[in-house]
């Protein structure tokens, strides 16, 4: 368990669209690097004040890439401060400047904007130079206000560093964590999206293809017949094109708000008219549906639409499709069957239509059963609670 959730935090890339350099960044730079120049002309002590000031100026200017290239400016910075503060142990007796303090930025920047490998590597650079720079200066965090003592002054310096890196890895898990709920929602409006698509329109489509077939059988013998079916096609045709043009701008940017009217309950009656030929729909309502939430009604038609065209599509030899929706207390009931021919051959309803009308029973708490009747053709019953939430 701990291993894999290491080498998950190992294999962790880089957050997409680190912030580029702005011009707060040179500001910084410019006020650490005056901030140093000021503190070096005010000490007593200047000596070796020419590298003590290149050390400052280094660290300040890493500072540019800590986005960038945080494990880099986070190498070349601590590398620096080893360096100078190994060589304050043995050679030299210089005294670090307070606006070296810039480097706390710099563990924020390496579990903010770093991959796993460069938080890891860039961490282990800066825990090896904290008892370096202790050993060098023993004193140096407690005159910034840490406590005096040399086991206090160690553990300071160690708060200070290990809290900035948990700073920065705390923003970017909620900087991730907001990126998945956005793009969770992103993909359940993408499937709600296709689930309109696949009912409505795939509805529509069905009804233009059966009646195209129907009118070509007409045409030479009976005119007239033939004539109607095109009228049918076109009326399909024109809600098609309606409900496609309502979809396309809800996909485009900038679109406003959609305020047609969603279909509902009161639209389940049409489903009997809106197939022509054969097999008939017949639509049964039993009970006072007109307290049910519109949400309610939308997805009650989007699960008779789509189970309608399922029989139009696929049931054998069916002649009959009845739509029944009765009110059981609390619940409603939706039950489509169609008089196809018996066994699971008899209906082969393929694709994404039994998957959209499931979601759509689950997402209001409701349950959907599927499949052939004993006595022949194929029932789609829906339970849906009376108090769904919907949005």
């Amino acid at each position: 368990m701990v291993r894999t959730v290491l080498r998950g935090l190992w294999a962790e890339p880089r957050p997409a669209h680190a912030p580029v350099r702005v011009w707060r960044d040179w500001a910084l730079v410019a006020v650490l690097g005056s901030g140093s120049v000021l503190e070096m002309l005010l000490r007593e002590d200047r000596a070796w004040a020419p590298l003590v000031l290149a050390v400052s100026v280094v660290v300040a200017l890493t500072l540019l890439w800590r986005r960038a290239h945080p494990l880099a400016a986070a190498a070349v910075a601590f590398g620096t401060m080893l360096a100078f503060d190994v060589a304050r142990i043995f050679l030299i007796d210089a005294t670090g400047l307070l606006t070296i303090a810039g480097l706390l930025m710099l563990p924020y920047a390496l579990f903010r904007w770093g991959s796993g490998r460069e938080a890891a590597v860039g961490l282990g650079i800066i825990l090896g130079w904290l008892p370096v720079t202790h050993v060098a200066d023993p004193t140096a965090s407690a005159q910034v206000g840490l406590a005096p003592t040399e086991v206090g002054t160690a553990v300071g310096g160690y708060g200070f560093f290990l809290f900035s890196a948990a700073l920065g890895a705390s923003i970017r898990f909620h900087a991730n964590a907001r990126v998945r709920d956005i793009e969770q929602a992103k993909l359940r409006q993408r499937n709600e999206l296709a689930r309109e698509l696949h009912d409505a329109v795939g509805h529509h489509v069905s009804a233009i293809v059966i009646q195209a077939q129907a009118g070509r059988a007409l045409a030479a013998s009976n005119p007239d017949r033939a004539l109607g079916t095109l009228e049918t096609i076109e009326d399909a045709a024109s809600r098609s094109l309606e409900e496609m043009r309502a979809m396309v701008g809800l996909l485009r940017d900038g679109a406003g708000p959609d305020l047609a009217p969603q279909p509902g309950l009161a639209d389940i009656q049409r489903l009997a008219r809106s197939v022509g030929g054969w097999p008939r729909v017949h639509v049964q309502v039993a009970g006072d549906f007109a307290a049910l939430s519109p949400g309610l009604g939308v997805a009650l038609y989007r699960i008779a639409q789509e189970s309608v065209t399922n029989a139009v599509r696929h049931a054998r030899d069916s002649t009959r499709v009845t739509v029944h929706l009765a009110d059981e207390d609390e619940q409603v009931r939706l039950t489509v069957r169609d008089d196809g021919a018996a066994g699971p051959t008899g209906h082969t309803p393929a694709g994404y239509g039994l998957v959209g009308m499931a979601e759509r029973a689950s997402v209001l708490g409701g349950t959907l059963q599927a499949g052939p009747d004993p006595d022949g053709g194929w029932t789609v019953s829906a339970l849906l609670p009376k108090g769904a939430v919907t949005t």
